[in-house]
C-alpha cells in the first residue's frame, strides 16, 4: 500500500524524471504565467494563493491528452482510490478547490475548479459521470471501467491488492476556468 501512496502523489504531484530544480525551473515559469494571465483577467482572484499543478494519469500519452480534453470542456471529472487517501491520511478534495493542469512535461494547460465531490463504490459510478471522466460519448461507461480497473489494479498490485467491485471511488467533478472557450 505504501508503494500505491507513493505512486498517488507522484500522479497528483506531476512528478517526471527530471531533478527538483530542473522541474520547479519548467513548471514554475509556465504555471506562474498562466496563473498571473488568469488574475490579470479575473482581478477577485489577485489575493488568492497561487494554486498547486499536476498531470492527469501517469504516463506522456494519457496526460498530455486529457490535458487537451479538459482545454476543450469536454473532460470534466477526475477519480482516485478512495483508499489513497485513507492511506496517505489527506484530506479529500474540496470544493472550490483550483488545480493549474499540466501536460506531462509539467507545462500548464488549464486551471480548473472543483464544483463537487462524492464518494461511491467502483460499481455504481454513472454513465453520466464516465462521460464527463472520459471526455468522450464513445461508450463511456464501458471505457471509463476498464481504464480504471486496469489503472487501480496495477498500482494496487505493488502492495499485493487486487481492486473489487466495490472499492470506493472519490468523483471529483470540475470545470474549466482557464483559457475560456
Amino acid at each position: 500500500m505504501k508503494h500505491l501512496i507513493l505512486i498517488a502523489i507522484l500522479v497528483l504531484t506531476g512528478c517526471t524524471t527530471e531533478t527538483k530544480a530542473q522541474m520547479e525551473t519548467k513548471i514554475d515559469t509556465s504555471v506562474q504565467k498562466m496563473w498571473n494571465d488568469f488574475t490579470q483577467a479575473n482581478p477577485q482572484f489577485k489575493t488568492t494563493k497561487q494554486p498547486k499543478s499536476w498531470f492527469f494519469h501517469n504516463n506522456e500519452k494519457d496526460a498530455n491528452r486529457l490535458a487537451k480534453l479538459v482545454i476543450k470542456g469536454k473532460k470534466q471529472a477526475g477519480s482516485g482510490l478512495y483508499a489513497w487517501y485513507e492511506e496517505a491520511s489527506a484530506p479529500l478534495p474540496v470544493i472550490g478547490t483550483k488545480h493549474i493542469i499540466t501536460d506531462f512535461d509539467g507545462t500548464a494547460r488549464a486551471i480548473i475548479q472543483i464544483k463537487k465531490v462524492e464518494t461511491i463504490p467502483f460499481n455504481e459510478v454513472s454513465a453520466a459521470y464516465a462521460t464527463l471522466d472520459m471526455g468522450t460519448t464513445d461508450e463511456p461507461l464501458k471505457n471509463w471501467k476498464k481504464a480504471h480497473w486496469d489503472f487501480f489494479a496495477s498500482t494496487m498490485k505493488e502492495s499485493g491488492e487486487e481492486p473489487t467491485e466495490d472499492m470506493l471511488i472519490v468523483c471529483e467533478w470540475f470545470e474549466t476556468l482557464w483559457p475560456k472557450n
